[in-house]
């Protein structure tokens, strides 16, 4: 297996985070005690884990969501970093939770399977610094706690339940790379399995060397993911009148955030999308013999280009949506779910561009802690001397 996966940078790059958030960073976790989307990512589950090429520090970010358990270890560049492991799993760890409102005893056993890959990837690298979250699921199950003792215990991460403001402002860390910096800034928007977290973006150029920084103008989060809409609606067979309901209860919810940004020019901004829903969208417009991160992310995709492919899907019976290269069996249940989320942000925010993610938290995570140790600004004071 060749370890060294992919890199991530932004050209742009060139301000220094502040003594409290270099603090905060590094204080996360330092307790820690333990010894993949489908196929954007090189991954190497189970059994023997890779051994490292040598023990030049590493930093890891993990993201248990609703629907997903993804792990990325990356060891920092001069703009940027370069992934040196990474791990993805479907697990669903939300199944059920919008009926019973706890998280089921199969969804937690197969969550915990998926981490004890990630303890022993995290194990086996020499690892500066770590931040490991769980999001929607974990926060609204009553026995989410209780999980994540029991994750502690079977596996030895240590994991953080992170607060909805906070899921929102790593996204935009992980994706401020992609706003167009000749727009007037973008609106981002992160479906996940159980919440969408939208926010109104904007970009500064940093002066350490590294990424741009996200400035965030507004933000909102729904409780409304891919997983709780499918559950609700069904995701099996849609007709266009289910996919008007799951538009139509996604909504409302946008009200508030709509006022906050208030008149503006869609003209100007432009739509910035990270989940598997928009890179499904991408892939499938690619018509990609399988998914390939390289294509996918980073690309522009105009409106009519979007609708053609929802339309596309919404046409799909379930065993071709099950059997498109980009989407799969595991996903096919969701995928229209997730369009109708990205069609109500579509028609709260009419934009003429919309620019495919696929980073997100777990890039936002990296950014912050590497930011926090300086490493961009040692490595351009190197440079310079």
């Amino acid at each position: 297996m060749v370890d060294e996966t992919r890199s991530w940078a932004d050209d742009r790059g060139t301000q220094t985070s502040t003594r409290e958030e270099r603090t905060h960073a590094r204080s996360r976790h330092r307790h820690w005690r333990g010894r993949g989307e489908p196929s954007s990512e090189r991954t190497c589950e189970g059994g023997n884990q890779p051994r490292p090429r040598n023990n030049e520090p590493s930093y890891a970010a993990l993201d248990l969501g609703t629907n997903n358990c993804r792990l990325l270890i990356a060891r920092p560049t001069a703009s940027g970093f370069r992934v040196v492991d990474a791990f993805s799993r479907i697990v669903r760890l939300g199944e059920g939770l919008i009926c019973s409102g706890r998280l089921g005893e199969a969804a937690m056993d197969r969550a915990v399977d998926a981490l004890k890959v990630c303890a022993g990837k995290i194990g086996a690298r020499n690892i500066a610094d770590r931040r490991l979250i769980a999001t929607e699921a974990c926060r609204s199950a009553v026995n989410g706690a209780d999980f994540i003792r029991r994750v502690e215990r079977e596996t030895g991460l240590a994991l953080e339940i992170v607060d909805r403001e906070t899921e929102a402002r790593l996204a935009a860390a992980g994706c401020t790379p992609l706003v167009d910096p000749l727009s007037d800034g973008a609106v981002l928007f992160d479906i996940g399995g159980g919440s969408t977290e939208v926010v109104w973006l904007d970009r500064v150029e940093t002066r350490d060397g590294g990424p741009p920084a996200a400035v965030i103008r507004a933000w909102v989060s729904v409780p409304l993911g891919v997983v709780t809409v499918a559950e609700r609606h069904g995701g099996v067979k849609v007709t266009r009148d289910d996919f008007e309901a799951m538009v139509n209860e996604f909504t409302p919810h946008l009200e508030g955030f709509v006022k906050a940004v208030g008149p503006h020019n869609c003209g100007r901004l432009h739509l910035l999308g990270t989940s598997g829903t928009v890179t499904t969208i991408a892939g499938v417009h690619l018509d990609l013999p399988r998914y390939d991160r390289s294509q996918v992310d980073g690309t522009w995709l105009g409106a009519e280009q979007v609708r053609v492919v929802v339309d596309r899907l919404l046409d799909m019976p379930f065993a071709e949506r099950a059997a498109n290269p980009c989407i799969g069996v595991e996903r096919a249940d969701l995928v229209l779910a997730g369009c109708a989320i990205l069609e109500s942000v579509r028609r709260a925010f009419p934009c003429d561009r919309l620019r495919v993610a696929d980073r997100g938290l777990r890039e936002g995570i990296l950014v912050e802690l590497m930011r926090a140790d300086g490493v961009w600004r040692q490595r351009a004071g190197a440079t310079t001397t």
